[in-house]
């Protein structure tokens, strides 16, 4: 009786495999791991924005500006969101345009509102994963962007305008340079790397900040080297902490599977932000006499920022590398550069994600290694390679390009019709009763 039973076990735990490994056609099974695991990292995505970067974008503004941050993230949820599964996942991965020209820039209308795409069809990328999952993980990503934006133009834009821009940016910036670079454009048609966005979202966004920073020109009473002082410190390390957090499905999740490669970019993105931390604790200190728990707060991002096209590719080593190189340079780029030149980036968008996207995306090509890629993998030109490298430049060089020239346009678009900056009165009384009706505190 003890063997039939062990018998009937062993039948269906091999069923049970077979199953789970079989092949319906051309279509594989969903994989339960990798689809929980995806579910996970697309909340922790999410988490970022809401309430992760409100937090600490609303930490660093006056007080009288905190609620129009926070409404300025929480309405990309919805809008972009609608955008999003309207057609901007179709034009970023869609493939009706894959035979012709056009799909090196644009992937085509086949995907609109999810046409073809049910509960039983699996992400083509891979991971066995339900294809709606993957859409919403990619959703997140196209939420964020854009909420990046908000930090160089904080504390005098209009809501409507602001929301003008941000549709129109995310229209035509975004969902064509992530297809460029994810969805079979021809950045990555030419091998550009870019494992969870260091070209597709933080250089676009930080280069586009920039272009909003000098065109809608500096903040009433701006001095350069002087600082507005945050409202509310615990903010900023409260939001910080939940990007660090939320950036682990960033970036662990942009693999779409629960394994080895996973577990590697989850490492490295903890290490390249530790990093960065310790590394500008220490400058802070020698420079200015303390460290700061805004200054902290910044590293982190900085040290996240670097690490996320890499992510996919780099060991330890470079993890290390990345983390104190983009620490330093952003460090100078907010402390130093910023106060030379004398733009208003009031929340150094730019000198953050701008600079810390471009520092990552070039040494992707410096620090990718086939220990990580495999044997038949990139490796990068500290191990003797210098083709990827010239293939990040060119990738970083045409993210920045496009971002700033579309930028400029699309601002001089909205600034004739609805206008982007608010009246004098209404930025010196602050943003938050005039463009909402509402205060942070009673």
């Amino acid at each position: 009786m003890k063997n039939k039973s062990a018998y009937i076990i062993g039948a269906l735990v091999s069923l049970f495999s077979v199953s789970a490994v079989a092949q319906d056609g051309n279509t594989a099974v969903l994989d339960s791991g990798n689809t929980a695991w995806m579910i996970v990292a697309t909340i922790l995505v999410m988490f970022m924005t809401i309430p992760g970067l409100a937090l600490f974008y609303g930490g660093l503004v006056r007080q009288k500006n905190l609620l129009s941050i926070v409404m300025q993230c929480f309405v990309l949820a919805g809008v972009i969101s609608i955008l999003w599964f309207s057609f901007g996942y179709s034009w970023v991965f869609g493939t009706g345009f894959a035979d012709s020209p056009l799909g090196f820039i644009i992937g085509g209308f086949d995907k609109v509102f999810l046409l073809g795409i049910g509960l039983d069809t699996l992400n083509p990328l891979g991971g066995n994963i339900p294809e709606t999952l993957f859409a919403l993980f990619q959703c997140m990503f196209a939420i964020i962007t854009p909420a990046l934006i908000i930090g160089a133009f904080a504390e005098r834009v209009k809501f409507s305008g602001y929301l003008l821009f941000i549709v129109l940016w995310s229209i035509v910036v975004y969902n064509p340079l992530a297809h460029w670079v994810w969805g079979g454009g021809w950045l990555q048609q030419i091998g550009a790397i870019d494992f969870a966005g260091g070209t597709v979202v933080h250089i676009n966004a930080g280069v586009s900040a920039l272009m909003m920073a000098l065109l809608i020109g500096k903040r009433r009473g701006y001095k350069p080297g002087k600082p507005t002082t945050p409202h509310n410190v615990t903010f900023v390390f409260l939001g910080a902490g939940f990007l660090w957090l939320g950036w682990f499905g960033f970036n662990a999740g942009s693999g779409l599977a629960a394994d080895g490669l996973a577990a590697n970019a989850f490492l490295v993105t903890h290490i390249a932000t530790a990093t960065a931390v310790v590394v500008w604790m220490v400058i802070d200190w020698v420079r200015n006499g303390k460290p700061t728990v805004v200054g902290a707060s910044t590293a982190a991002v900085a040290g996240l920022v670097a690490i996320t096209p890499a992510a996919g590719t780099v060991d330890i080593f470079g993890a290390f590398a990345i983390g104190a190189i983009s620490s330093i340079t952003c460090f100078i780029m907010v402390a130093v550069v910023k106060e030379k030149l004398g733009y208003d980036d009031s929340l150094d968008a730019f000198g953050v994600h701008g600079i810390g996207g471009i520092i990552g995306s070039v040494l992707t090509g410096v620090f990718a290694t086939q220990s990580i890629t495999g044997a038949d993998g990139v490796q990068g030109a500290l191990y003797g390679d210098l083709h990827q490298l010239w293939i990040q430049v060119i990738a970083t060089l045409a993210t920045i390009v496009y971002s700033a020239v579309l930028t400029v346009i699309l601002f001089y678009i909205v600034d004739k019709t609805v206008g982007v900056r608010v009246t004098s009165r209404v930025e010196e009384e602050g943003l938050d009763i005039y463009e909402h009706g509402e205060t942070p505190y009673n």
